[in-house]
């Protein structure tokens, strides 16, 4: 593999009009331009960014190498194509587009993966996708274009806050992590147990598996389970169905659901389910706990 180059250096590569850029605004870490091509066959060396490209006007047959493997799509409006850093790619496109593109540093991938995983950080890729469409990522990289056409009050803070939006985005569906160590021994961090109680409060009325938890916080099952008993002293199943009780002990008391809808919202199969749990684990049961909180 030969040296990284810039985007600024992609002109040379891959030849076309630009129609704006971002140069020049202080932007840290993340960056654009949009360009106006005819169609082009090209090899491009490795890039020392990460990049998402969106097209914005035309469609058009798009070849792609990357990794040794070619790719063929249909790339129109409102689809994008993703390119790791330092990965050469070959492309070759028939028709006249204009796409933006969106750069994000190594500094700024490294940073908010390590934040989000507290985890030491060693690589990290993209996936090989070459057309895709998703609001999330159109409308956070449109919104950085837009500011770099038409530049307002504070905007390198919120070119930075969008940023670090899209770097959790394509972290959540479009990249892999490589990383330096295992998960030291020991209980999960606070963090890690507010982002998992967050992730079981909004899916408490759905089925929760293990692997579900595993992967909110990025972790293997077995590693998960591990460290998960560690800092509860439960095991996940014991655990969810705690929180389940807990919302259930909350509903009843204020009394403003039937029974049955407090057991399907938290995620008990019925009313009868939710009953044999909460004699269980509590000793009592739904309509006495509506009757003890006051409610007819």
């Amino acid at each position: 593999m030969g040296s990284l180059i810039s985007p600024q250096d992609l002109p040379t590569w891959v030849p076309g009009r630009v129609l704006s850029a971002s140069d020049g605004l202080g932007w840290k870490d993340v960056g654009h331009r949009s360009y106006l091509y005819t169609g082009l066959d090209v090899a491009i060396p490795p890039v020392d960014h990460y990049m998402v490209v969106r097209y914005r006007t035309g469609q058009t047959p798009m070849d792609r190498r990357v990794e040794g493997r070619w790719t063929r799509r249909q790339c129109a409006p409102g689809e994008f194509s993703l390119l790791t850093r330092s990965e050469p790619s070959h492309w070759h496109w028939t028709e006249c587009i204009e796409v933006s593109h969106t750069y994000l540093s190594d500094a700024l991938m490294q940073r908010v993966a390590a934040d989000i995983t507290e985890r030491a950080v060693a690589d990290i890729r993209l996936h090989d996708v070459l057309q895709a469409r998703d609001p999330v990522v159109m409308s956070i990289v449109d919104a950085i274009a837009a500011e770099a056409e038409r530049t307002g009050f504070g905007g390198s803070l919120y070119v930075e806050a969008l940023s670090i939006q899209l770097a959790v985005h394509l972290f959540r569906h479009y990249a892999c992590i490589q990383f330096r160590d295992e998960v030291p021994a020991g209980p999960l961090s606070p963090a890690r147990m507010r982002r998992l109680n967050e992730f079981l409060d909004s899916h408490l009325q759905d089925s929760i598996s293990i692997e579900q938890m595993a992967a909110t916080l990025g972790l293997g099952v077995w590693t998960f389970s591990k460290h998960f008993r560690a800092t509860t002293g439960a095991s996940p199943y014991d655990y969810v169905t705690r929180r389940r009780l807990e919302r259930a002990v909350r509903l009843l008391t204020a009394g403003e659901l039937a029974i049955k809808e407090v057991a399907v919202d938290c995620g008990f199969s019925d009313q009868a389910h939710l009953t044999r749990v909460m004699r269980a684990r509590m000793g009592t049961t739904p309509a006495r706990m509506r009757k003890e909180g006051g409610s007819a």
